[in-house]
């Protein structure tokens, strides 16, 4: 079906229309799969997430949920599948079983919505610190390569003078 789609597509009217909702859906694919990177490499880079994994607010903490709270929902959104159907109201449900949770009223009375929007705030903060990381890391390697490349030019220098005190010698003798 596709293949006819697009080799017959300059033939539908009203392909403008059809072309920006396919890209839109495309663009929908592409986010998903850049949030999905996003958490895959922030929770492998903790050998106990549920215990150890830290989130870098910056100004907007928020005074609601706490750094436990976040963490909760952070891992268990990774755990069941950012991209599936029904994972905020899954996770709801995770957090109302939860054991830590047990007298904790805030968390266990909000909305799927809620934590929908909790979470991707949270996961905003996430591809923001994973491309601070990303920067540093590109920085780092600038710096290397730059000291390996002043390293080798020295010992090209040295070289050079050495071969011409060996040249001067021979010419000498």
């Amino acid at each position: 079906f596709s293949a006819v789609f697009w080799e017959r597509c300059n033939e539908l009217q009203d392909i403008e229309r059809i072309m920006a909702q396919i890209e839109r859906g495309e663009a929908r694919i592409q986010r998903r799969i850049s949030i999905k990177k996003a958490l895959d490499a922030k929770i492998a880079r903790y050998k106990a997430p549920f215990h150890q994994l830290r989130i870098q607010y910056g100004t907007n903490k928020g005074k609601n949920y706490t750094e436990e709270e976040d963490r909760f929902l952070i891992c268990m959104l990774h755990k069941m599948g950012f991209d599936k159907e029904n994972v905020y109201e899954e996770l709801r449900q995770c957090v109302r079983n939860a054991p830590q949770f047990r007298f904790d009223w805030f968390i266990k009375s909000r909305t799927a919505m809620e934590f929908q929007r909790r979470c991707n705030t949270l996961i905003s903060l996430i591809e923001k610190e994973n491309m601070e990381i990303e920067e540093k890391e590109r920085a780092e390697k600038k710096k290397r390569g730059a000291k390996v490349t002043a390293s080798q030019k020295r010992k090209a220098d040295l070289a050079t003078e050495n071969s011409g005190k060996k040249d001067a010698k021979k010419v000498k003798s």
